[in-house]
């Protein structure tokens, strides 16, 4: 069984015992998250589809760690213009771990 859902603006398709990692949600490690925006949830003989999302369908998720992605060095330059910036980012992630894909 697996499922397709929206966190963060972005698209993700989980199974059972699945790490994910997602833009930074509330919660600290080791608490429980309910995901509603529930797109699509495949079993062995049926497939739900949503329009956008599945009503009375969740994904429980656990909140493993509240880590950060790699550095990403964004840098402008101006020919001639004695003109340069550097900056970097380093996005807020949380990993995740699907426990359950209920659908009722």
């Amino acid at each position: 069984m697996y499922a397709i859902i929206e966190v963060g603006g972005k698209q993700y398709t989980v199974e059972k015992d699945q790490l994910i990692k997602v833009e930074k949600q509330a919660g600290n490690k080791g608490d429980d998250l309910s995901l509603e925006k529930v797109l699509l949830v495949s079993s062995d003989d049926k497939l739900e589809i949503g329009k956008p999302y599945i009503k009375n369908a969740a994904v429980l998720a656990e909140v493993v760690t509240q880590t950060q992605g790699p550095k990403v060095i964004s840098f402008k330059y101006r020919r001639r213009k004695s003109s340069h910036s550097r900056n970097g980012h380093r996005q807020e992630l949380t990993e995740l771990k699907i426990k359950d894909i209920k659908l009722s």
